[in-house]
């Protein structure tokens, strides 16, 4: 594509589609704009037309929109796919893109500095070391626009020092940052500190000073977070002055009147109270001297802020300062005398734990949010959980203290609440917060609270306030004390007596009917909750057996949710219904000819727009599921969810629905695997072809589940797809995976099924070609991982072909190419080869290939013999190897986790269980005595002479159990 007012003008064209509502304009257009992305010139296009003033502005934040993504999807080289960006345009790129950030406007600067941060992400400070050069110089244009667009890019490039675990690549780079960039940062900050004063009257000015100030702290923050540079070390007191004055200072001319949105005065001081928390909390011995300074700051700061929600973020980053400093021996008896306590308790925690109006409009108005926000505990800090961290680490340490102060304000809210419930329901909201934040010690994810205050008898709280709060009539009354009943069971699920746990149940399930969002989805997450706890012995406490009698009421309340206006798609209730699937199994069938149509409606529904993917997550599991649950005692169910699903799944693959599809797939391949019969339904053939699509295995999150898929078409289907003409196609599939690094093991995991269900004759004119294949891949990129597959897949080849069909093929490749095999493959790696069945399967094999071969007893094999057999005595009894290859030969490797992998979210429910193809051999190490004891008389005496001695010993007690006697 060449630099031509024609391409810019089709461009400009092409994006002004991409902006239309209208489905059928839109997507057309970005198909192109997709399929033109690889031309040469392409993102420098895009980087024109985004600095023509004369293009609209719309058009031009599209095409910077469309810079970022195509960044964003390219700019990283995928070792298996290769540069799709020329090297010409990547260099251009970073020539061009630093000053046309800065000089564009605010809309478009945002693209492109996030665009610059993916750039730097990858080659930044090794391929782009100029980048901090470039940034730093433009500090001396006096421009401020120009310098926050520098800080911003700063601020997005260096903000994942936050949160990167400690390495030598990361110091390097931090380091070189440092000696760049710290000095200049500290210049810019004094001399932006003066600006204030020299621009005190004039409002715009101070606008974009105090806008710099916040991004310069933010700044401060990331350099600072992994350890304490030497330089802000010698500059501490520069830092500290400035950031004691920034706190302090009030800046009349920049209050706003806006009560909800912080303005940039409170995102500042909220910053400067996480940059001196950080101080405080890892840097505590070279901090101290200003320490005391800073809490009588921010401690006046808290008493005189208002409750407004604009002050939220500045009021919890003040109290975790608190919290933090608390938490410090050095710094508790600034906490101990009770009149601090007492203090603090009245002027601090009791009016942030206080339900504001903006909290109760967030209840009703956002419930999404007010969920976010109170259990699933995300990054926005609210004043409550900032205050309960500083009641938690209070009363860790001054635990009777801190009990007492608060026992005295409970009684007198829960007093308050029983004298006029309808005026003070705030209260009791109030006093049930506390309770939680004071009496709980530990707590986890997955169990909620597991320690608790002994001073605080939970049982009998919650007989005496939560569960009457949950056996009113009216499920409607007073929704937010609901809801903070039905999160007290949650919260202390794991310490409350298994009675009242499992008891609150019928309330629990009563509660999915009421109208509060947020009351149904806690009732929901609470039931589901329950439901997954573990006793002792790691089965679930609540029996089916249990909740079959509850089961009715259970599912229709969950059900009927989930036709609720806004709670359509509610991820809660999706989850709590699969976990009542789980526990109810069997029991659950009765039901599934109402239930399973309205699944299948409801997954009509959500593929017309996939939007929340653990709500998706939860029903393709349930759907998984309940296929288990029926096939289990009724295998010819398979026939009548096919009929339900088939006609969906070919809606989702026709419009390439790309989040769905890897669901789809692993739910063909449990409905495949089930099927009884020697054939391949004529509806699943009918797709195979399409399957073997290359495009199909472009994107990552098919892989996994398409690969078994097809695996379950070749256990089912080898005949069908001998007579489609398609075995070539399939061996094609394998050809691809086994080249890629990070798909290697899926390859493997395929020959295997095809050598396994295959007839031999129908293989034999390409068996060949699939060693040649695996022995180019192992001397191109050797990896431990490609070399433990290899490993398993000869011992498969030997124990389907027989030993001395592998050495042929392998000396047919290259004369005597089996002796390096064994030595540099075999004996090298045999000790890495891991996971139960794989080790079972390599110890038949390689046990096979010592005494079923005759060419291992001849010249030249024979003398790998005994080395060979040591080997395989110590991968009996030696741990497994987990060391990698050398470096020289070490490649990057993806994670092979099972279950996880980049847009890839396996179905637990739909996993089928590794079957032993050796279910008949049991002790593998009696497997090889046995195959010894029938060698010729007098071989085995010598075989022990060479081997090392220890090795021998293990072999004699094999031979004695087998019952083979060693002339």
């Amino acid at each position: 594509m060449e630099l031509t007012d024609d391409n810019l003008f089709t461009l400009n064209e092409y994006l002004k589609h991409t902006l239309n509502p209208d489905v059928n304009v839109r997507r057309p257009a970005e198909k192109f704009l997709e399929s033109v992305e690889v031309n040469q010139n392409y993102p420098l296009l895009l980087l024109h037309l985004v600095d023509k003033s004369e293009i609209d502005i719309t058009i031009r934040v599209a095409g910077a929109v469309a810079f970022k993504n195509y960044i964003k999807r390219n700019w990283k080289v995928e070792e298996d796919t290769g540069d799709r960006i020329h090297a010409q345009d990547r260099d251009a790129i970073k020539k061009l893109i630093v000053n046309l950030m800065l000089h564009s406007p605010d809309s478009i600067q945002k693209q492109l500095s996030d665009a610059v941060s993916i750039i730097g992400r990858h080659d930044f400070p090794d391929k782009w070391p100029e980048l901090i050069d470039q940034m730093v110089e433009k500090f001396n244009t006096g421009d401020f626009h120009i310098i926050n667009g520098v800080l911003h890019t700063a601020h997005s490039l260096f903000k994942r020092y936050r949160y990167e675990f400690k390495s030598q690549s990361l110091w390097t780079e931090i380091k070189f940052v440092l000696e760049q960039f710290a000095k200049p940062l500290t210049d810019l900050f004094v001399a932006t500190m003066n600006l204030t004063q020299v621009h005190a009257n004039n409002v715009e000015a101070l606008k974009v000073i105090y806008n710099s100030l916040v991004i310069l702290c933010k700044v401060f923050y990331s350099l600072n977070f992994q350890d304490l540079p030497e330089f802000f070390e010698d500059n501490m007191a520069i830092w500290m002055s400035n950031f004691h004055t920034l706190l302090t200072t009030e800046v009349l001319p920049l209050q706003t009147t806006d009560d909800e949105e912080a303005g940039v005065i409170e995102q500042l001081k909220s910053q400067v109270c996480d940059n001196v928390g950080l101080y405080a909390q890892k840097y505590d011995e070279e901090f101290q001297p200003y320490l005391p300074n800073f809490v009588t700051a921010i401690w006046n700061l808290l008493t005189s802020t208002g409750q407004q929600p604009k002050f939220d973020a500045l009021v919890s980053n003040a109290l975790q300062f608190l919290a933090t400093v608390a938490d410090r021996a050095q710094y508790r008896h600034l906490f101990e005398d009770p009149s601090t306590l007492g203090s603090i308790c009245e002027k601090v925690i009791i009016p942030n734990m206080e339900f504001r109006q903006s909290d109760n409009e967030l209840f009703e108005d956002n419930p999404e949010e007010y969920i976010r926000r109170d259990i699933e505990g995300s990054d926005v800090d609210t004043r409550r959980r900032a205050a309960c961290d500083l009641v938690k680490v209070l009363s860790k340490y001054f635990e009777v203290k801190i009990m007492e102060i608060f026992g005295a304000y409970i009684q007198v809210m829960l007093q308050n609440y029983a004298e006029k419930p309808a005026e003070n329901w705030r209260s009791k909201d109030a006093a049930l917060y506390l309770v939680t934040s004071s009496a709980s010690r530990g707590q986890t994810q997955k169990h909620g609270v597991t320690q608790s205050s002994e001073l605080v008898s939970l049982p009998q709280f919650a007989a005496q306030h939560i569960q009457p709060e949950l056996e009113k009539i009216n499920v409607n009354e007073f929704p937010v004390l609901k809801a903070d009943a039905i999160k007290f069971i949650m919260t202390f699920r794991s310490i409350l007596p298994r009675e009242l746990v499992v008891g609150s149940l019928p309330q629990l399930i009563r509660h999915l009917a009421a109208s509060s969002s947020v009351v149904h989805s806690y009732a929901a997450c609470a039931i589901e909750k329950i439901l997954a706890i573990r006793g002792p012995d790691n089965k679930p406490i609540v029996k089916g057996e249990e909740l079959a009698p509850l089961a009715a009421n259970l599912l229709k309340g969950l059900f009927n949710v989930l036709i609720i206006q806004g709670s359509e798609e509610n991820e809660y209730v999706m989850k709590a219904i699969m976990r009542s699937f789980v526990i109810l199994q069997e029991s659950v069938v009765p039901f599934l000819a109402d239930l399973l149509p309205k699944l299948t409606e409801k997954l009509t529904m959500v593929a017309r727009n996939p939007s929340r993917p653990n709500f998706n997550h939860y029903l393709f599991e349930t759907l998984s599921l309940s296929i288990k649950i029926v096939c289990k005692t009724n295998p010819e169910a398979v026939a009548s969810f096919e009929q339900a699903l088939f006609p969906i799944f070919q809606g989702i693959l026709q419009q390439d629905v790309q989040e769905f599809i890897p669901y789809v797939f692993q739910i063909l391949a449990l409905l495949l695997e089930l099927h009884t019969g020697n054939e391949v339904p004529e509806a699943y053939m009918a797709l195979f072809p399409c399957l073997l699509a290359p495009v199909l295995f472009e994107r990552q999150g098919n892989i996994h589940p398409l690969n078994r898929l097809l695996q379950a078409f070749v256990q089912h289907g080898a005949q069908q797809i001998i007579a489609q003409d398609k075995l070539s196609g399939l061996l094609g599939v394998f050809q691809k995976l086994i080249a890629s690094k990070a798909n290697d093991h899926e390859g493997f995991l395929l020959i295997q099924c095809i050598i396994e269900h295959f007839p031999p004759n129908i293989l034999e004119q390409y068996i060949k070609q699939v060693f040649v294949l695996l022995f180019q891949r192992l001397s191109s990129s050797k990896t431990t991982k490609y070399v433990k597959g290899l490993i398993v897949f000869f011992a498969y080849y030997i124990i389907r072909y027989g030993s001395s069909s592998l050495v042929t093929i392998i000396d047919q490749i290259q004369s005597q190419m089996f002796g390096m095999v064994v030595e540099r493959v075999l004996i090298a790696d045999l000790q890495k080869v891991s996971g139960v069945i794989e080790r079972k399967v390599t110890a038949v094999g390689i046990s096979n290939l010592l005494v079923e071969c005759p060419a291992m007893l001849e010249t030249p094999y024979n003398v790998y013999y005994p080395r060979l057999l040591a080997t395989l005595i110590e991968f009996f009894e030696l741990p497994q190897d987990e060391t990698s290859l050398p470096e020289d030969q070490l490649f990057p490797e993806v994670e092979d986790a099972p279950g996880y992998q980049a847009a890839y979210s396996q179905l637990v429910f739909a996993r089928n269980p590794k079957t032993d193809p050796l279910q008949a051999i049991g002790d593998v190490r009696l497997h090889l005595a046995q195959g010894l004891g029938k060698l010729s008389p007098g071989q085995l005496p010598g075989l022990l002479g060479q081997i090392p001695e220890p090795n021998a010993n293990h072999l004699r007690n094999y031979l004695q159990t087998a019952g083979i006697t060693v002339a």
